[in-house]
C-alpha cells in the first residue's frame, strides 16, 4: 500500500476538515437532527461542567452547528436517550453496543496493565458493597451517589482528591463492568441506575469487530492519527492499522490517514474552540501538527497563568493562531473579554473575523460583550 507523504499543512487541513471546522457553520433555524448527527461524526462530546464561558460539550456543538444550537438540545437528547453518557463522554446511544463486549471482559484480555488488575482486586474485596449498590438501585433507582450505601471494607486509596471516596470509585468501575450507568442529572450530580434500564437492548458487537469499528470511526473523526500511542483508559488517541499509512514532513512516528480526506478542499474559517475540543485535546498531536503552545490553566495559580483561567484556542483556517481569555458573567449579563492573545500579529482580515466570532459567541450566550481594549 502506498505511504502518503504529507506536509504539516496537509495534515492540519485534513484534521480541521475531519473535525467539521473547515466549512461555514449553519445559519438557519435549528434542526433537531443536527446534534445527534454531529455526535455520531465526532464519536463523542466530553462532559465537563466548567462553565467559565460555557460547558465544553456546548462549546464544541456551537462551534460546529452555529447559533441554531441550544444547550437545551443536548439536555433533550440525553433525556430521551438518543445520546448516552458513558465514562464522562456523551455518545450516540447505539454505540453502547460497541462497548458491551469489552465490559464483559473487564479488566481486559491479554497482557492486562497492573493498575487494571489492582482495580479488579479492589472491586473483588468490596463485592458485598457492590451487591448492596445493585440491590438499592434495583429497588429505588435512579439515585445519586450520596444515596447509595458505603459498606466497603477496603477503602479506596489515591494520591489525589479521590481518597476514601469509595462509592464514587466503585460506581465508576461498575460502569466499565457494564453493571450501572448514568441515567441523568440532579443538578450537577449524576443519577445512577442499573445499566439494563438505561442502555438500549441492541445486540452486542463482538470484541474484535467492535474495536475495529471504533478505530475506524475515531480516524474518520480525527482525519489523521498515530498508529500507536500511549494507553488512554477512556478514549484512545491512536487508531491501529485502519485507514492508510502516512508520513508527515518533519514529524516522527507512524501515522494513519482517512483516505476520504485526501485531496479535499478546505475553505477554512475562524472558530473559537473549547480547551477540550478534539482538535486540541491531544496536546502532543496539537504541537506536532499546529506548532501551538497551549495549556488549560484553570488549575494553575493566577500568577502563573499566561493566557487565562479558561482561554479558548482560536482557529483561523488551518492554523491555531491565538487564545481568547473571556469569562461569562451571567449575573451581570456580560461576556467579559480580558485579552485576545495573538501568537503572531493578526492581519486586518483575521482581526475582523475573530472579532465577529467573539460577537457571535456573546449573542449565542445572550450576553452583552464587554471588551476592554
Amino acid at each position: 500500500m502506498t505511504v502518503h507523504e504529507l506536509s504539516r499543512a496537509d495534515a492540519r487541513r485534513i484534521a480541521v476538515r475531519a473535525q467539521l471546522l473547515a466549512d461555514p457553520r449553519p445559519s438557519g433555524p435549528p434542526d433537531p437532527t443536527e446534534l445527534p448527527d454531529l455526535v455520531r461524526h465526532l464519536t463523542l462530546l466530553q462532559v465537563d461542567a466548567t462553565d467559565a464561558v460555557a460547558p465544553s460539550a456546548d462549546l464544541v456543538a456551537w462551534s460546529r452547528l452555529g447559533p441554531g444550537y441550544a444547550p437545551a438540545d443536548l439536555t433533550a437528547a440525553l433525556a430521551d436517550r438518543t445520546l448516552i453518557e458513558l465514562r464522562g463522554m456523551i455518545r450516540p446511544a447505539e454505540d453502547v453496543a460497541l462497548y458491551r463486549a469489552e465490559m464483559a471482559e473487564w479488566p481486559g484480555r491479554g497482557d492486562v496493565a497492573v493498575w487494571r488488575l489492582a482495580n479488579r482486586d479492589w472491586v473483588a474485596a468490596n463485592d458485598a458493597c457492590r451487591r448492596d449498590i445493585l440491590a438499592r438501585l434495583a429497588a429505588s433507582g435512579p439515585l445519586v451517589a450520596g444515596e447509595l450505601p458505603d459498606t466497603c471494607v477496603v477503602p479506596w486509596r489515591s494520591s489525589g482528591w479521590n481518597d476514601n471516596r469509595n462509592v464514587g470509585q466503585l460506581l465508576e468501575l461498575m460502569v466499565v463492568r457494564g453493571e450501572v450507568a448514568v441515567a441523568g442529572r440532579r443538578g450537577r450530580d449524576r443519577l445512577w441506575d442499573l445499566a439494563e434500564r438505561v442502555y438500549p437492548d441492541d445486540p452486542v458487537v463482538p470484541f474484535a469487530e467492535a474495536a475495529l469499528i471504533r478505530a475506524e470511526r475515531r480516524l474518520r473523526s480525527l482525519g489523521i492519527a498515530r498508529a500507536r500511542g500511549p494507553e488512554c483508559p477512556v478514549e484512545p488517541g491512536d487508531v491501529g492499522e485502519v485507514g492508510e499509512p502516512a508520513v508527515i514532513e518533519g514529524v516522527r512516528g507512524r501515522w494513519r490517514v482517512d483516505p476520504a480526506q485526501l485531496g479535499q478542499p478546505v475553505a477554512g474559517r475562524v472558530a473559537l474552540l473549547s480547551p477540550l475540543d478534539r482538535l486540541v485535546y491531544d496536546r502532543k498531536r496539537m504541537v506536532e501538527l499546529f506548532d501551538f503552545d497551549y495549556q488549560l490553566e484553570m488549575y494553575k495559580p493566577v500568577a502563573r497563568r499566561r493566557w487565562g483561567y479558561y482561554a479558548l484556542p482560536v482557529l483561523s483556517g488551518d492554523r491555531l493562531v491565538g487564545k481568547l481569555d473571556a469569562t461569562a458573567d451571567r449575573k451581570a449579563g456580560v461576556l467579559r473579554v480580558a485579552a485576545l492573545h495573538e501568537d503572531e500579529a493578526f492581519d486586518r482580515a483575521t482581526t475582523a473575523a475573530v472579532s465577529d466570532e467573539i460577537e457571535d459567541l456573546a449573542r449565542w450566550l445572550r450576553l452583552e460583550l464587554d471588551w476592554s481594549r
